[in-house]
């Protein structure tokens, strides 16, 4: 598996448990706030495998969990065996991942090689193409939710909420994954190279809690 990136120790990245993130290259949507720009290009720095790998097992009974991030991860074509080779060191599996190719989700789901995903909510629908800054296949990503949903893998949904979107917007998106019992308000962090403020904190905590009126959760990150 191609990998452009390893955090060799994060508290936050899985829930209860220290992990390594593992990066992969490349992506299908382009944020204007995405923190890993350097990776989702073709000119993306990599790194070896195996390095990963051997990193890994020597942290096997250390770390209690392996996340992969991206980019987005669920392009990559052996993605599966990467994540076979994990579990096989005992590793729990989370998957980071923006909902656009949901057959690869359903197939990994299916194999058990999945304990956790999260799943990025972009946007409300009329929006998902400007804050994304591509042509958005709506969907696929309603049948990522769909196998989220209906399936028995932990997940959690999540918005990032970037200065394009209004609280109408995040509570449009919302709409779209009604019933879930996990839902994550981020709190936008700016990158250098991008002009325009996050919301007020006030803003932000009065959008989270019109969420959980409407789908009754939501839990602000970041602020």
């Amino acid at each position: 598996m191609l990998i452009a990136g390893l955090q060799k120790l994060s508290l936050l990245d899985y829930p209860g448990e220290a992990a390594a993130v593992v990066f992969t290259p490349y992506c299908n949507m382009n944020c204007s706030y995405c923190h890993n720009a350097h990776i989702i290009g073709r000119d993306a720095p990599l790194m070896e495998e195996e390095e990963v790998l051997e990193y890994l097992h020597k942290r096997c009974g250390l770390l209690g969990a392996v996340v992969v991030s991206g980019g987005e991860p669920t392009l990559q074509p052996t993605l599966p065996l990467f994540l076979r080779l994990v579990r096989e060191m005992g590793f729990l599996v989370k998957l980071d991942t923006n909902g656009t190719k949901p057959e690869v989700i359903k197939s990994l789901m299916q194999q058990n090689l999945l304990d956790y995903v999260a799943m990025d909510l972009k946007a409300s629908e009329r929006k998902y193409d400007e804050i994304t800054r591509g042509k958005n296949d709506m969907q696929a990503i309603r049948k990522s939710i769909f196998y989220l949903r209906n399936g028995s893998v932990a997940h959690e949904f999540r918005t990032t909420f970037a200065p394009e979107l209004t609280r109408e917007d995040i509570l449009a998106a919302v709409e779209l994954i009604e019933g879930t019992d996990r839902f994550f308000l981020q709190q936008y962090r700016k990158p250098s190279d991008h002009d325009a403020p996050p919301h007020p904190p006030t803003y932000v905590k009065e959008t989270a809690k019109a969420v959980r009126e409407k789908i009754g959760v939501c839990v602000i990150r970041g602020l």
